[in-house]
């Protein structure tokens, strides 16, 4: 079998990234040959051995030959790209088109594909669909944020709906969001959870002083409170330094990784709150984020809004308690064995649930949060089964 794989994201910055270079890893494990579209700026993206990638430039700090003029298009923004689906004008669109259009033609005539499997219900899956390839489009949230926020790329979302063969969904609310949204496609609809590589995040022991040393911190720390994720409006974080503040003389540090339009703002929040012991340190590789989760106390997921959760996963797979917002997938598995759930914007309700860990109150059991993890999120749980739908495609369309 040959698998196209197509996103509107690379392959670190997002979560649907992550999902794309994690089944395309998997899908190669089975022996199943492999080809990914994706967008960059630059020549020195992360590559996956035994997979070819076929890159489209867009423009950021790089030269690159053929690239395009304006940087990648988000839903909201991405580490790599400050630029919204709503702000391309309609020359950039064309050429937006026009770009992934060559690359998707490229593929198929070269490659041959025997499935495309596109990621988010949205324009490069409408692009797919019209090559004759049995389609299956993977809807990740942030579409279906952006198909309800605007009309204006309505037609490629239905186009795509129309002729995907299946429509796989990534959570319980993801799911039922789609069967409100799109009635008429329920028979195509599946529900395939989100899954994380367990060679990637997993429980180790690490030395904490030699780990904040990297990162020009020298002072020992009771306490490590860990942000991971893009530094934008909707991912909280603002409210993450406000609960900083309550606990700002219990020698407790709180990290934050991620890049995105708020970082000045937010840093300019923590230096108004007068919080030393909070620091920023940008976009991590996956190698660095396994070791930052695992010498944090808690993870926090403080979304206004959220697709699915998928840091939280990270998170718990090893073996740290998540403090997240009930948005997204998060209510269906943070509990009490593996963290605090709150209400979304509600700060009080964040800084109680952070004291609470910080302050003792709550003890986990670290082995116990990772089997739980393993358990229902592990990425080996779920290949089969899209696989399986890659199978049941392929039959009935023969």
């Amino acid at each position: 079998m040959k698998v196209l794989l197509i996103n509107h994201f690379p392959l670190t910055g997002s979560g649907s990234g992550v999902y794309t270079a994690t089944t395309g890893k998997f899908l190669k494990d089975m022996g199943i040959e492999v080809r990914i579209i994706m967008p960059e700026v630059t020549v020195n993206y992360e590559k996956i051995p035994g997979i070819k990638i076929h890159p489209v430039y867009f423009k950021n700090e790089e030269i690159i030959d053929n690239q395009l003029s304006f940087n990648f298009p988000c839903f909201t923004t991405h580490p790599k790209s400050n630029k919204t689906f709503l702000s391309l004008t309609d020359e950039e669109l064309e050429q937006y088109i026009k770009a992934f259009n060559k690359a998707i033609e490229e593929e198929v005539n070269l490659f041959k594909p025997d499935i495309i499997h596109a990621q988010h219900l949205w324009i490069l899956s409408a692009l797919a669909s019209s090559y004759g390839v049995p389609l299956i489009t993977t809807i990740h949230g942030t579409d279906l944020i952006g198909y309800q926020d605007s009309d204006r790329f309505d037609f490629f979302v239905k186009e795509a709906a129309q002729n995907s063969k299946k429509l796989i969904t990534i959570s319980e609310s993801n799911n039922k969001l789609v069967k409100q949204l799109f009635p008429e496609m329920i028979d195509k609809i599946v529900l395939l959870k989100n899954g994380y590589d367990k060679k990637v995040f997993f429980l180790s022991n690490e030395n904490k002083e030699e780990i904040l040393h990297k990162y020009g911190i020298d002072k020992m720390y009771d306490k490590v409170v860990l942000f991971v994720g893009k530094l934008t409006y909707i991912k909280g974080v603002d409210m993450l330094l406000n609960s900083a503040y309550t606990y700002k003389n219990k020698n407790v540090l709180t990290i934050i990784a991620g890049d995105g339009e708020e970082k000045e703002n937010l840093i300019s929040r923590k230096i108004e709150l007068g919080l030393s012991d909070v620091v920023f340190i940008g976009n991590r590789s996956q190698e660095e984020l396994q070791k930052l989760y695992n010498i944090a106390d808690v993870a926090v997921v403080p979304s206004r809004k959220e697709a699915f959760g998928f840091v939280a996963i990270e998170a718990l797979a090893c073996g740290t308690p998540v403090v997240g917002s009930d948005q997204g997938e998060m209510p269906n598995f943070i509990n009490s064995s593996t963290g605090i759930l709150f209400h979304a914007n509600d700060q009080y309700e964040l800084d109680k649930a952070l004291n609470k860990i910080i302050n003792n109150e709550i003890i986990y059991d670290k082995k116990k949060i990772v089997k739980y993890a393993e358990d229902n999120y592990a990425q080996e749980n779920t290949i089969n089964k899209l696989v399986q739908i890659y199978d049941t495609v392929l039959k009935n369309n023969n």
